[in-house]
């Protein structure tokens, strides 16, 4: 725990903000701050103990503020597997987060799409998740401070944000699809032959990141709530057509408008329901 107390007296020392709800934001997704009152901006590369973000279009800034008159923390950028971290240090920031306050973890990922409903700028609200990425960050010594050896996962996103979210969506006009997040390794993005397995797997969309997030924040007892812009779709691949890291960027802000508006409509709801 020796890390942990660190990172957060660091942090404390840093801001007066108690944060209640996180934010994880993905590739191409950061401009929700606009919308942020920040209280303090903090490199990551200053944090004691914490991950440094090495993938472009993930500032790597932890901000405290409010947002909807909620406190908040968000991530501006995450940690990946595939950057060669442990699922250890990838959950290290979700615990320093559980930690310092935080009750509820809000996540934000580019991912492509498998269900062939769904379209380039298309949303999906994460309704469970299958991990490819054959590691869990729960390996090891448990931690009691945070959870139980064995914790449930059969509600790992959590039934009232879903149904905030849907709201939100309905009452805004946004397409909204539910769907199935395979997580898989990365960095390479996958093969035709990968997408239909996913698609007879059950997957809905698959990406590189927010599982093992996901799984330290239940183990923590933080209720959790994700979204997916879908910037590329199966059947490209299977014609042949090549996605470029850029092209997930730029997809991922076409989304970026509707997934901040669920989002802050989700922080309306907490706040009224508080």
């Amino acid at each position: 725990m020796k890390e942990f107390s660190e990172c957060c007296e660091f942090l404390q020392s840093r801001t007066i903000i108690t944060p209640r709800v996180a934010f994880i934001l993905g590739s191409g997704l950061g401009s929700l701050l606009e919308q942020v009152e920040i209280d303090a901006t903090i490199p990551y590369r200053e944090i004691p103990h914490f991950p440094v973000s090495t993938v472009e279009g993930h500032a790597g800034n932890l901000i405290f503020g409010t947002l909807c008159e909620v406190p908040v923390a968000i991530m501006q950028g995450r940690f990946h597997y595939y950057e060669g971290y442990s699922m250890q240090q990838i959950a290290f920031p979700v615990r320093v987060l559980k930690l310092l306050g935080v009750e509820c973890l809000f996540l934000a990922n580019a991912t492509g799409g498998l269900n062939p409903a769904y379209k380039t700028g298309d949303i999906v609200l994460i309704g469970d998740h299958i991990n490819l990425q054959f590691d869990n960050p729960l390996r090891g010594k448990n931690g009691e401070e945070f959870g139980v050896r064995f914790p449930d996962m059969s509600r790992a996103y959590d039934e009232e944000l879903i149904l905030f979210a849907q709201k939100s969506a309905q009452k805004r006009n946004i397409v909204l699809h539910s769907g199935v997040y395979v997580a898989c390794c990365g960095p390479s993005l996958e093969t035709p032959a990968e997408y239909r397995m996913f698609r007879l797997l059950g997957g809905d969309v698959v990406g590189m990141s927010s599982v093992p997030e996901v799984i330290a924040a239940r183990h923590a007892g933080m209720r959790c709530c994700a979204l997916a812009a879908v910037t590329n779709e199966s059947s490209t691949a299977q014609q042949g057509v090549e996605t470029s890291f850029h092209t997930v960027q730029e997809n991922a802000q076409k989304a970026l408008p509707n997934m901040t508006a669920i989002f802050t409509d989700i922080l309306m709801e907490l706040k009224i329901g508080s």
